[in-house]
C-alpha cells in the first residue's frame, strides 16, 4: 500500500479532500472522523454493497451504520429510487446530524447526495466511488440528481461531499465494458484542458486498459486535479465549469433518445466527444487525433440511428440553454474547450444527421 495522494476541492468553508489509494477500504482510512454524528446510512447498490459494503464498515469503527441496496442500472435513477431513500431515512428518525454514505458508481452517488440535500434541507454526505467514472467524475464538484422522461438529471441540486474516498482497489472487479465507459470521462478531461495529459493517454491507454494500478492512480489523479481546479472556479456552472460537459449535450441526447441503459453514459459521451468535434473548429488533425484514441480505448465513435430531429429536441431541454439559445461545449483546439453560442445551425444539423 502506497502513501494515499490527496487533492482539495477549494470552495472556502465547504472545502474538502479527495484521497486516492489502494487499500483504502477495509479499515485502512479514517472515515468516521468525517461522519458528523453517531449514525449514518449506506446507500449501494444490488453489485457494489455484497462486494464492499462490509469492507467499508471497517472504515466506520463506532458509527451506527445502516444500509440500503438499489436495484444497479442507469433506468433505475428515478423519483422512486429516490424515495426509497428519503423513506428510509424518515422512517428510522435520522436528523441533521446523520451522515449519507454513496458506495458505488455515478448512480448511486447522484441518488444519495441528492437526497442528502434534500433531507431536512441537508445532511452529511461522502462519496466513496467504485466506478472509475464515478472516480474521475460524477464523485467530484457536488452535481446530485436524478433523470425526468424529458431530460438526463433535470431534476437535482449542487451539494458537496465531507471527502472523496477513492479506493482504486475496486477497480479490479470493474467490469471491462465499465473500465473503458469511464475512460471516455478520463479522455474527456484532456481534451479539454490538458495536451499533454491528452499526449500522455495516447502513450498510456493500454496499460489503462489492463488496469496497470500506477497508470490507472496517474489517470484518475490528473482528471480530479483538472475537475476540482474548474469547480473551484466556478461551483454552479454559471460559466467555466461547463466546459466540463464536452460530449454531454450530444451524449445525453442520445441516452435519452435511445432510452437510459442501452449505452453506458461514458460510451454516450465518448461518441458525443466526437460530434462536438466535428462542429469545432480545429484541424481535422485534431479530430483524428481524438476519435483514435477513443477508439483505442474501446469506445464507440459513431451514434446510434435515433433521428437527427429526436437529438435535436432532446438537446433543447439541456440545462446549458439559456433564453432557449443552446450553448455548446467546443474545442478551440485539442486541450482547451470553451462554452459557445457561435455556431452554425446548418452545421449542427448536419452533424446530427449521422444519427440518421
Amino acid at each position: 500500500m502506497i502513501e494515499p495522494r490527496r487533492i482539495t476541492v477549494e470552495l472556502g468553508f465547504r472545502s474538502y479532500p479527495i484521497v486516492i489509494g489502494d487499500g483504502l477500504l477495509g479499515g485502512n482510512f479514517d472515515l468516521a472522523e468525517y461522519v458528523r454524528g453517531e449514525d449514518c446510512l449506506v446507500v449501494s447498490n444490488v453489485t457494489v454493497a455484497p462486494l464492499y459494503l462490509e469492507k467499508l464498515r471497517s472504515n466506520l469503527g463506532g458509527k451506527k451504520v445502516a444500509a440500503l441496496e438499489l436495484p444497479d442500472g442507469e433506468r433505475f435513477k428515478t423519483t422512486d429510487s429516490l424515495h426509497q431513500v428519503l423513506d428510509q431515512l424518515a422512517e428510522s428518525g435520522a436528523n441533521r446530524d446523520t451522515t449519507v454514505i454513496a458506495l458505488g458508481g455515478g448512480v448511486v452517488g447522484d441518488i444519495a447526495g441528492f437526497a442528502a440535500a434534500s433531507y431536512m434541507r441537508g445532511v452529511g454526505f461522502i462519496q466513496v466511488p467504485t466506478t472509475l467514472l464515478a472516480q474521475v467524475d460524477s464523485s467530484v464538484g457536488g452535481k446530485t440528481g436524478i433523470n425526468h422522461a424529458q431530460g438526463k438529471n433535470l431534476i437535482g441540486a449542487f451539494y458537496q461531499p465531507g471527502i472523496v474516498l477513492i479506493d482504486t482497489d475496486t477497480l479490479q472487479t470493474l467490469p471491462e465494458r465499465e473500465l473503458k465507459a469511464g475512460l471516455a470521462e478520463v479522455i474527456k478531461h484532456g481534451a479539454i484542458a490538458d495536451i499533454d495529459f491528452f499526449a500522455w493517454l495516447e502513450d498510456n491507454i493500454e496499460a489503462l486498459l489492463a488496469g496497470q494500478p500506477d497508470a490507472l492512480a496517474h489517470a484518475i489523479e490528473r482528471s480530479c486535479e483538472i475537475k476540482a481546479e474548474v469547480v473551484a472556479d466556478d461551483e454552479r456552472e454559471a460559466g467555466r465549469r461547463a466546459i466540463l460537459n464536452f460530449g454531454h449535450t450530444f451524449g445525453h441526447a442520445i441516452e435519452n433518445s435511445l432510452g437510459y441503459g442501452e449505452l453506458l453514459h461514458g460510451e454516450a459521451v465518448a461518441i458525443g466527444m466526437v460530434m462536438a468535434a466535428e462542429l469545432s473548429d480545429i484541424e481535422p488533425a485534431s479530430r483524428e487525433r481524438l476519435r483514435d484514441l477513443l477508439r483505442r480505448a474501446g469506445l464507440p465513435v459513431s451514434p446510434p440511428a435515433v433521428g437527427a430531429q429526436r437529438m435535436f429536441d432532446a438537446m433543447s431541454m439541456d440545462k446549458k440553454v439559456v433564453q432557449k439559445q443552446l450553448r455548446l461545449v467546443l474545442l478551440d483546439r485539442l486541450g482547451d474547450a470553451c462554452v459557445t453560442t457561435d455556431y452554425d445551425e446548418g452545421s449542427l444539423r448536419r452533424v446530427l444527421e449521422a444519427a440518421e
